[in-house]
């Protein structure tokens, strides 16, 4: 007979996603500055690259709260987004759409970051870890703020430079 499963082993279950999740981050991040046209965007990437790092090593210490090895398992979800990313690189290379294209892909990567912060701060709270839901949420923010920012950087020239060139 099965083992039941408890909201904790959902809980690590999860965390190990993201934390997978987030180490295939890093590594997509600076192809995506490289790509990038606008030097602002370049540096907005490689911003959220050294944020990410920060975000790695609060999800360790959320492991260590649960006396457990920080260790990812993959996350099909993430690599699809990425794969996503790397096609838009790929078919929009050169173009002035590119850099609407890459904001457009990493905001999928920050909207599917910010559903997991959310669902395991709370969980962390129904677990009775605040310190592990003070640690989710501070990640939580820098998420929500890279969106807010990205859509800044989409709103002040990146789709309009995309929308005001002509076709050949």
């Amino acid at each position: 007979m099965a083992k039941d499963k408890t909201l904790e082993d959902l809980f690590h279950d999860t965390l190990k996603d993201i934390y997978y999740a987030e180490r295939r981050i890093l590594r997509a991040l600076p192809k995506m500055a490289r790509a990038a046209q606008a030097p602002e965007l370049k540096e907005a990437f490689l911003k959220h690259r050294d944020e990410t790092q920060g975000q790695v090593e609060r999800l360790t210490q959320v492991f260590e709260v649960f006396g457990k090895a920080a260790r990812g398992k993959t996350c099909d979800a993430i690599e699809g987004i990425i794969a996503e990313g790397e096609e838009i690189m790929e078919e929009f290379a050169g173009t002035p759409a590119l850099d609407a294209g890459l904001i457009s892909a990493a905001q999928a990567v920050e909207h599917y970051e910010i559903t997991r912060y959310g669902t395991l701060k709370s969980w962390a709270m129904e677990l009775g870890q605040p310190d592990a839901a003070a640690l989710l949420d501070a990640t939580l923010q820098e998420e929500t703020k890279t969106d807010k920012d990205l859509s800044s950087l989409a709103k002040a020239g990146a789709n309009q430079r995309a929308k005001n060139m002509k076709r050949a």
